[in-house]
Formats: C-alpha cells, structure tokens, sequence
C-alpha cells in the first residue's frame, strides 16, 4: 500500500512540475521563432496530457481491489494498463510527427529570444531524469505497467531536454549563423526520431501484450 501510494504521489507531482512547461514555452514564442522551440512546446503539450491520463488510470487501477473478484480485477488491471500505455505511445508518435513536420517545413532567419524554452529545458532535463530514476525504481518494486512505462516516457523526456538545451544554447549565442540554422533543424530531427522510436516500442510492446493475454 506504501509503494502504491508513492507511485501515485510521483504521478501527481510529474502533473504538476510538467504543467508549467508548455504554458512558459508557449509564451517564449511570442519572443521568437526557433523551429525546435515550438517543436518542444507541442512535445510537452501532449506529454502533459498523456501524463494526466496515466495519473487517473494509475488511481483507478488501485481504488477498490477487494471489490472485485480475481478475474474481474485482472482483466480491468490489463484494460486500464493498455489505455495507459497506449495514450503515453500515441503522444510520443504524435509529437515526434509534428517536430518533424516544423523541422522541414518550418522558417529560417532570426530566431528571436529563446531564453524561455532553454531554461525549461534545462530544468526538464534535471527534473526528468530523477521522475525517469523514480519510476524506474517504483516499476521495479511494485511490478506495475502504468509506472514502468513512465520510466521510458521519461528516459526519453531527459534525452530530449537534453538535446533541446544543447541546439537552443547555440541558437542563443549564435543566433543568425549556418551552425545556429543546422543546429536547429537537426536538434528537431533527433528530437523527433526518438519521440518516434520510443513511441512504437511502447505501442508494439503493448500490442504483443494484448494478443498473449487474448491466446
């Protein structure tokens, strides 16, 4: 019950320090104009949400346990948990489409002030890497889905804070040089790669989850 508890308390709190993130971000591009800037916002958005629906099916799947039957409980636990990961993989595929769509398509020039999203940046990537060492460590103890695949979230949101921050920094000092320009469209194309990758090995591992249990 102990262990339950704080994987909801870490859901809770990966809710509330990630819902500043779009909205600090999404004001810095009335400031200015890099392609991995909006790429990061429209990143965060929708793992924002996939977080929040994780924290009520995470709720849901430890409210009432004794009420229900061993089999009953079984097959509710196996539902809620692919809900989870597939809406936690879906966001990842969805953001990775739409950083690439503004990495090829989006402007060049003065990139303006990206003061903003390098310093969400660089917290994301001090405070996803703890919730990414968190969740891991509660996924191990209480052998629960709904956590385990908010590690992977996680593992990829300090990898990609990770590359936001570095190609932001070099827009900042640099702003109208060719390294600023490349730095920019390829920091989206690795972001935007990774989303991907690591959203269909959550949606294909959930997928050969389904078909076992359905045997």
């Amino acid at each position: 019950m102990k262990n339950i508890e704080s994987g909801a308390r870490t859901l809770l709190m990966s809710v509330v320090l990630s819902s500043p993130g779009p909205i600090v971000i999404g004001i810095g591009l009335f400031m200015g104009r890099s392609s991995t800037q909006l790429a990061d916002f429209v990143r965060r958005s929708a793992e924002l949400g996939a977080i929040i629906v994780s924290y009520f099916i995470y709720s849901a799947l430890h409210k009432g346990e004794a009420e229900q039957d061993h089999d009953q409980e079984l097959y509710r636990k196996a539902k809620l948990e692919r809900t989870a990961n597939i809406c936690v993989g879906s966001a990842m595929c969805l953001s990775g489409l739409v950083i690439l769509y503004i990495a090829i398509f989006g402007g060049t020039g003065d990139k303006g002030n990206v003061i903003p999203g390098l310093s969400i940046a660089f917290l994301g990537l001090v405070t996803n890497s703890w919730f990414w060492l968190r969740y891991a460590k509660l996924a191990n103890i209480n052998g629960d889905a709904v956590l385990a695949v908010q590690s992977r979230l996680y593992r990829a949101k300090s990898f990609v804070d990770a590359c936001v921050f570095i190609v932001l920094l070099i827009v900042m000092i640099a702003p109208l040089s060719n390294a600023a320009h490349w730095a920019d469209i390829g920091g989206s194309v690795i972001v935007s790669g990774y989303l991907i990758a690591n959203g269909i090995i959550v949606l294909k591992n959930t997928w050969f989850l389904y078909k076992e249990q359905h045997q």
